[in-house]
């Protein structure tokens, strides 16, 4: 087994299915302390319970309830995760939603969970992790977006925004703090097989959670002095 970021601490936000639940299971097999976060507390709960069975010796879970739209729940988590691993040196802002309609049908509410959501709470909680990681000397940012953050489609309004929004706000974040000993990623899914968004069928053509995860274990591994800064991954052979 392993174990190279043993001894180091790993948020995910919206870490209790999907993509998030995946990222969390692989970053802990690989040794890593990890906090996940989630709006629902019987879904965290569950998700921190089913990973500390998984977790190596050493390693510890944290599930905590946190809404990543509200700033004082985002202050609140890192709080609770200074308290319990004393830091943090890699963040995944992956926590999403989607809503998917025409734009003059779209609600005021609706584009502003989005945005809220997808692209507010990245920065939200990205300011917290960059201010502990200048007491750190370091840490690492991977943002998971989409394919939809390069390639706009009819009834994809606020999500599109959103998710070109996050690609911006990851690539001038790397460029603020690079100097800083601080790497900033972002890594763009095509279609993945989860219950995320308007098409929920499962399909085994399309890219499996842990295939992402993988992809964010191989950007941890990398040199301090190499930064993949953008990772687009598609299905191989989606449907004609």
């Amino acid at each position: 087994m392993d174990l190279f970021l043993q001894g180091k601490v790993v948020v995910v936000t919206g870490g209790t299915k999907g993509i998030g639940r995946a990222i969390a299971a692989a970053v802990l097999a690989s040794g890593a302390n990890v906090g996940i976060c989630g709006r629902n507390s019987g879904e965290v709960d569950r998700a921190a319970e089913e990973l500390r069975k998984l977790a190596p010796a050493g390693a510890r879970v944290l599930g905590t309830v946190s809404d990543v739209t509200q700033p004082d729940q985002v202050r609140s988590l890192f709080e609770v995760v200074d308290k319990n691993f004393d830091g943090i040196d890699v963040l995944v802002n992956n926590a999403g939603i989607g809503v998917f309609a025409a734009t003059a049908d779209l609600t005021v509410e609706q584009w502003r969970q989005t945005m809220d959501t997808n692209l507010s709470g990245a920065f939200y909680c990205s300011r917290e992790a960059l201010r502990r990681f200048r007491a750190r000397g370091g840490g690492y940012i991977v943002n998971i977006s989409s394919l939809a953050g390069k390639n706009p489609f009819a009834g994809g309004a606020a999500y599109n925004a959103s998710k070109f929004g996050l690609n911006g706000f990851s690539e001038a974040m790397m460029l603020d703090h690079r100097h800083d000993n601080v790497r900033v990623s972002y890594i763009m899914p095509g279609s993945v097989d989860t219950e995320f968004g308007h098409n929920r069928q499962a399909a085994d053509w399309k890219i499996a959670p842990s295939d992402v995860a993988e992809i964010v274990v191989t950007l941890l591994r990398m040199p301090e002095r190499t930064l993949i800064s953008r990772v687009e991954v598609r299905p191989s052979r989606p449907r004609k």
